[in-house]
């Protein structure tokens, strides 16, 4: 009777514990099976050139564009940087790119003082 005392005691004294982790497993498997139904992203690395000419035709619309990177930010987004505008009217601008633009940001540059 007491080797099956101690079991129930042990089931008993973790049953808090593990009604916490139930739901959290729930929701975990639950968020997993969602990600699977979207699909994996697919890399979209080889269409840098087109970001640079569709963010730098954004960017013409302020003035003379000058380009200073483009990188691979994640797997499905590309980010070019750049300025527009020339002397103290130049402005830095960051344009983020998948298949076509998604965000377009423009800021002004302040000089040092």
């Amino acid at each position: 009777m007491m080797k099956r005392l101690v079991p129930i005691s042990v089931l008993a004294a973790a049953s808090p514990a593990l009604t916490g982790c139930l739901p959290m497993m729930a929701v975990s498997a639950a968020s997993m099976a969602a990600q699977g139904a979207e699909g994996r992203p697919e890399s979209n690395a080889a269409l840098q050139p087109q970001a640079r000419d569709a963010c730098s035709q954004q960017a013409a619309e302020y003035g003379a564009v000058s380009i200073i990177d483009v990188e691979q930010h994640r797997l499905n987004q590309i980010i070019v940087w750049g300025t527009v505008g020339e002397g103290t009217q130049k402005r830095s601008f960051e344009c983020d790119y998948g298949t076509k633009i998604t965000a377009f940001k423009l800021r002004e540059i302040h000089p040092e003082q």
